[in-house]
């Protein structure tokens, strides 16, 4: 009986090792990378192409976003863009004066800008020269 319990154990263990080492796998690659910037709740969604119309992975995307009662509150945000050349920026404040993008890579630069005010959830094709 000690032999057959200690097979049971044995099996047991080795399933729990083989299951968590399947959870603990990195998912797939999101064809968006997204930011949460935990303000509240606009977003700026971004497609990057490169002058041939092709996505531009590892594109930085910069923007400084001053909200709050005279803009006192400031937050630098930075985020990539994957390999779709898309990237999210969620949770932007409802009310701040306009964010203005700065989209950068090497030499390559492009800008976008965004009254939250008037567009919450923005939309961006953004081609770098």
């Amino acid at each position: 009986m000690g032999y057959t319990g200690t097979m049971l154990g044995l099996l047991f263990a080795s399933t729990l090792g083989a299951l968590s080492q399947q959870a603990s796998a990195p998912p797939p690659p999101p064809d968006v990378t997204v930011l949460h910037a935990r303000i509240d709740e606009c977003s700026a969604d971004f497609t990057v192409k490169d002058a041939e119309g092709k996505p531009v992975y590892g594109a930085l995307i910069h923007v400084r976003v001053r909200f709050g009662f005279l803009g006192i509150k400031r937050s630098d945000l930075e985020v990539g863009t994957s390999s779709a050349g898309k990237a999210r920026i969620d949770g932007l404040p409802r009310r701040a004066r306009p964010l203005l993008y700065d989209i950068t890579l090497a030499d390559s630069k492009a800008e976008a800008e965004q009254d939250v005010e008037k567009t919450c959830h923005a939309k961006f094709e953004v081609t770098l020269k």
